[in-house]
């Protein structure tokens, strides 16, 4: 017996963009770890700028915002998605 769709309460557009939001926060967050870590392991400001740390440091400046942006995007969908269902009913 197939699911009736307005049964399903995330949609798959729901479930990526929050395991989008996750998964961006969780390397920006860890990105924020490596940086504080670095810097009290006694690495010097310089040394911050060679290898991937520029990568590294410029995660959570990217990362977070665009965080923001999918959490509004899965706010939107919720909504769109429970007043089609308040619609049908």
């Amino acid at each position: 017996m197939a699911p009736n769709p307005s049964e399903s309460s995330t949609s798959t557009i729901q479930r990526v963009l929050a395991y989008a939001l996750l998964g961006v926060v969780i390397i920006s967050v860890g990105s924020f770890f490596a940086i504080m870590i670095g810097t009290w392991s006694g690495m010097s400001r310089e040394d911050f700028g060679t290898g991937v740390w520029p990568a590294v440091a410029m995660t959570p400046y990217i990362g977070l915002p665009l965080a923001m942006l999918v959490l509004i995007a899965l706010l939107v969908a919720g909504a769109i998605g429970r007043s089609r269902v308040a619609r049908g009913q």
